[in-house]
């Protein structure tokens, strides 16, 4: 094999190879396919092509049984510990050949305990995250110094608030925990580990590598880096660590580590790396990242000069199970003093139920109040005695439902209805007591498997066509810091959760979606929930509508505008709405009964079994994680997901008493969306059941409901402007918000590029990319002045400071347009906001100060959106802004606006024919519609024009209020989703991990 100076002498070179051993364990060498080569592999080719080096690999099979006298001798060794490898062996070889060594191999016995790896971080004063120890002899070990709470846990009296990290003391475990506050559904999930593409470090986190490899005597090291609040720490330590599936990174290390082989073995040869890698000599030349001018069918061109600044995404949840809602009046003194317990003792005061405590403590009170048995109890002979029974069963049921407490999916309120004065019991005076309280549980509407897998596909989709180059840009605008990301929701657990879901797919994540919703979600009730603003006049529209419902009235407005349809009163209503009534009422009860007798057998089999069965704690992560259909449940004859029959009955017999008032003889339209809702449900998800009669009711439903839903956001156009810029007025300010500071930070990098330019030019100097100005992204005075109430009004993060510290820096970037940025906003909402949204944009044209104006929707699009009854599941309206570079900085062409949207999973479950779509109705899943434009091809819609339009139902900037932080993750989670990697800064070791020593 060769001695010191190794390997075989090249023929006419005057010197020998470099004889390179690699003594690792042969997993970390190949992955097992012939496809595709383990990085490490990958490395070492690159290698072995500079032609200086003999690469020798020693094997497992002389690591693990021959004497290290037997082992090859080599000039460098790479050997690094993994699982089962002999670090004492090796450090014996290492003692007797004297090789270099690339990653030192004493100082790797620090590696296997995070404490050794902590204490060494602090002694080289490189910045590590708040974080506390909790040793333990045995697992599970009862210990003096530290608390648990549902919240948090205090370690020597330090508190630690959840959200926190958990990691074994044993280097080699990666079993690390994520624990979850209340307010984010409690719980705890292994954190998911892949982040799968490169992230450039800024030149502070460069320099606190270099100390971390010093300080471990490690040339190649991975570690963990957290990002919080504008601050870097290291987290971890792994010894060496690999980039998969990256050529540059590959290419980087080959020459990083020739280098590294040459100074210590050869240092009269020339380290300098040559001009054409010897790998590339015969590679075929790549296309270099440039403006991409090929768009993606209907979405949209680019033009010869153009690129995109800015994406803005409003979009709808996706599937969800129907939203349910069970009011009873309560006087039952367990009921009463729970209510007392969580609000402070006071009376008069209301308490909402959410945390998996909360919900477990009205469990176990409902459980001593409903009866065992359905019959042989004398009060339930009576009607109001026997509904509030049933009422009862329902809220136990519900709370008992899928084994599970979710805050974010079931919630109840009690509020207090009447009270008497009771004397107080230390017998001095009097004290109020409650008495009576309403009691109202909200559940359902949960994100189903289906609605999961909608989102992240539609995250997909996204990514690979709506940002320049084809897949790949949106990945690369993102680990470049030019992709500025800010995902906001809605309060509403589905919405929240389909955030989460469409993140994972856009930016091609893995792991469960707990972690993702909590680092890169935030919560902005006032702009995305709730109809309170509009309510008055929906009333009003609701009541118009039964109106020309009930009276069979048709089309006794229409403005005189023949053409335009949609510009009469109630338009899209069947001209049969009233005769079809009777019969959806009929159908309905028909449906209802067939699962009453199913749920009648369930109710019999529950009450053999104990009514005090303990629900066991909610994992929130794989309960919402699931992407797959309950095939056993199916098989089984259950109603798919974690509805029972007892539930499906409550929801249908609810449906059935509301639709219509047997003694008054009335019916209630604000039904018809709910039944048609119900009815879709079961016919994608509890098909299997065979419901009679289903199929037909959910005809008769869409009928109504088609024309029902539009028209509950107004009765005609102008009602429709009135309430969409009602409900939707502050998400239309924020919008506005967006694009004009996208536009001002267009504008500063444009003017900064051409002074630099000119700067160049009249000093003829030549000088490139890495010469540009670090501070390139800060805004000047002026422009700061004008923007920074808007925007850092909205978006938590937005500071200046912390802004520019993790945007591309040319300098230190292999980019060849690091000036190019893009902002994309995401807003997922429910149905209401997208209603509005859209009402807005095709009817401010109506507005009287706007008279003579065109719309911003063309013809074609107002007759489309008209026969478009529905925006479905995941509908989505997206707004983006180009920039064309080639004209002049004021003209208002230099930004042009284009106007999408999509229906959603707009398609009904009987319309499954082709064999796609089958395949999809096995999966429970409907596809979402492809996007369609709201303008002509070849129109030019200015951002000036759009911004003149929209701003007369639009919140001012100045208007809105300061940002409020999420409840629950205060001060723990920086939310600028432009930096992915920062999960967590705490770092404490819980009682629950399975791990001794901890």
């Amino acid at each position: 094999m060769g001695g010191g100076g190794g390997g075989e002498e090249e023929e006419g070179r005057g010197y020998k190879k470099i004889t390179v051993g690699v003594c690792v364990m042969e997993k970390k060498v190949k992955c097992g396919s012939e496809v595709f080569s383990a990085p490490m592999e990958q490395i070492l080719d690159r290698l072995k092509a500079f032609g200086e080096f003999e690469i020798i690999h020693f094997g497992e099979k002389v690591i693990l049984e021959e004497p290290i006298e037997r082992w090859p001798i080599c000039d460098c060794l790479i050997a690094f510990h993994s699982s089962g490898y002999p670090l004492e062996k090796a450090e014996g070889y290492a003692a007797l050949r004297k090789p270099f060594l690339v990653n030192e191999l004493n100082l790797q016995h620090l590696l296997h305990d995070r404490r050794k790896v902590y204490e060494r971080l602090e002694m080289y004063g490189i910045p590590v995250p708040r974080y506390a120890f909790v040793n333990r002899e045995v697992p599970y070990q009862e210990l003096d110094y530290f608390i648990e709470e549902e919240d948090y846990v205090e370690v020597n009296g330090n508190r630690f608030w959840k959200p926190f990290v958990e990691k074994p003391v044993d280097g080699d475990n990666h079993s690390i925990m994520i624990y979850y506050p209340s307010s984010a559904g409690s719980g705890m999930k292994e954190l998911f580990r892949k982040v799968r593409y490169p992230v450039l470090l800024t030149p502070n986190e460069k320099q606190m590598a270099r100390e971390v490899c010093i300080a471990f005597r490690q040339a190649v090291c991975g570690f963990d880096l957290l990002r919080s609040d504008g601050r870097s720490y290291v987290c971890d330590v792994n010894g060496w660590s690999f980039v998969k599936n990256s050529y540059k990174y590959y290419d980087d290390a080959a020459c990083v580590l020739r280098k590294m082989f040459l100074d210590a073995k050869a240092p009269h040869l020339s380290s300098v790396i040559p001009p054409t890698l010897p790998w590339k000599v015969n590679e075929p030349v790549q296309p270099s990242e440039g403006r991409t001018r090929q768009g993606s069918g209907i979405i949209g061109t680019f033009g010869q000069s153009e690129e995109l600044r800015c994406v803005i995404v409003i979009i709808r949840h996706g599937d969800r199970t129907p939203k349910q809602k069970v009011k009873l009046k309560v006087t039952e003194e367990k009921l009463l003093n729970l209510m007392l317990k969580y609000n402070g003792g006071r009376p008069r005061a209301e308490t909402k139920l959410k945390s998996a405590v909360q919900l477990q403590d009205l469990l176990d009170a409902t459980r001593m109040l409903v009866p065992c048995s359905r019959s042989g109890r004398g009060s339930d002979s009576e009607a109001e005695d026997l509904e509030h029974a049933e009422k009862l069963r329902q809220v136990k049921a519900v709370l008992e439902e899928g084994g599970h407490f979710s805050g974010i999916y079931r919630k109840v309120q009690l509020k207090p209805l009447k009270w008497v004065k009771v004397p107080k019991s230390n017998g001095e005076g009097e004290e109020e007591w409650p008495v009576e309280a309403l009691m109202v549980l909200k559940y359902g509407g949960v994100l189903t498997h289906a609605g999961r897998k909608q989102a992240e596909e539609l995250g997909r989709y996204f990514r690979n066509n709506m940002y320049p180059g084809e897949g790949t840009g949106l990945l690369r605008l993102h680990s470049t810091y030019r992709h500025d990301l800010k995902i906001y929701s809605s309060d509403e657990g589905r919405v929240q959760m389909s955030a989460a879901a469409f993140a994972k797919g856009l930016l091609d994540l893995e792991g469960q979606l707990t972690p993702i919703l909590v680092s890169l979600v935030s919560k902005d009730s006032s702009m995305l929930d709730g109809l309170e603003n509009a309510s008055s006049e929906m009333e009003e529209a609701k009541a118009r509508l039964n109106e020309i419902i009930t009276s069979g009235a048709r089309a006794i407005h229409s403005n005189g505008i023949s053409e335009c349809p949609w510009m009469t009163d109630g338009a899209g209503l069947p001209s049969n709405a009233s005769e079809l009534l009777p019969k959806l009422v009929t159908l309905t009860k028909k449906v209802t009964e067939q699962v009453r007798l199913l749920a009648k057998d369930e109710d019999e089999d529950l009450a053999e079994t104990s009514p005090y069965d303990v629900i066991l704690p909610y994992d929130q992560a794989n309960a919402l994680g699931k992407t797959n259909i309950d095939i056993d449940r199916i098989a089984a004859g259950l109603p798919c997901g974690s509805e029972g029959f007892l539930l499906m009955y409550a929801r249908w017999i609810k449906l059935e008493r509301d639709l219509y008032n047997e003694r008054k003889e009335r019916f209630d339209i604000t039904q018809i969306p709910d039944v048609y809702d119900s009815c879709k449900y079961d016919l994608l998800h509890n098909a299997h059941l065979n419901l009679e009669g289903l199929d037909e009711l959910f005809k008769v439903a869409q009928l109504l409901a088609d024309g029902v839903i539009p028209n509950e956001y107004g009765v005609n156009p102008k009602q429709k402007l009135k309430i969409g810029s009602k409900i939707a007025r502050r998400l239309l300010g924020k919008i506005l918000i967006d694009l004009r500071n996208t536009r001002e930070e267009a504008l500063n990098v444009a003017e900064l590029k051409s002074n630099q330019d000119q700067c160049c030019t009249s000093t003829k100097t030549e000088k490139d990319d890495k010469d540009f100005p670090p501070n390139l992204f800060i805004k000047s005075d002026d422009t700061r002045r004008s923007s920074t109430t808007s925007e850092m009004s909205m978006d938590h993060d937005d500071d200046d400071d912390k802004e520019t510290k993790y945007r591309l820096d040319p300098k230190y970037a292999n980019v060849k347009t690091p000036e190019r940025h893009v902002r994309t906003r995401l807003y997922f909402t429910s149905e209401s906001h997208i209603h509005s949204l859209m009402n807005v944009l095709r009817y401010c044209n109506l507005d009287e100060s706007l008279q003579g104006e065109a719309s911003l929707v063309c013809q074609t699009a107002l007759e489309r959106l008209y026969k478009t009854k529905e925006l479905d599941y995941m509908s989505y309206i997206v707004v983006r802004m180009f920039e064309n570079t080639e004209v002049a900085l004021e003209d208002p062409k230099r930004f042009r606006i284009e106007l999408t949207f999509s229906r959603g999973a707009d398609l009904s479950p009987l319309e499954m024919n082709d064999r796609n779509a089958a395949s999809l109705h096995q999966e429970h899943t409907l596809p979402i519609m492809g996007p369609e434009r709201l303008q002509e091809v070849g129109s030019y819609l200015t951002l000036e024009k759009m911004e003149k339009m929209l701003r007369p139902f639009a919140m001012p900037a100045e208007d809105f209020p300061p940002p409020s932080t999420p409840a629950g993750f205060s001060g723990y989670f920086s939310k600028s989703a432009s930096v992915l990697e920062r999960l967590v800064n705490l770092w404490p070791f819980h009682k629950n991990a399975h791990t001794n020593g901890k």
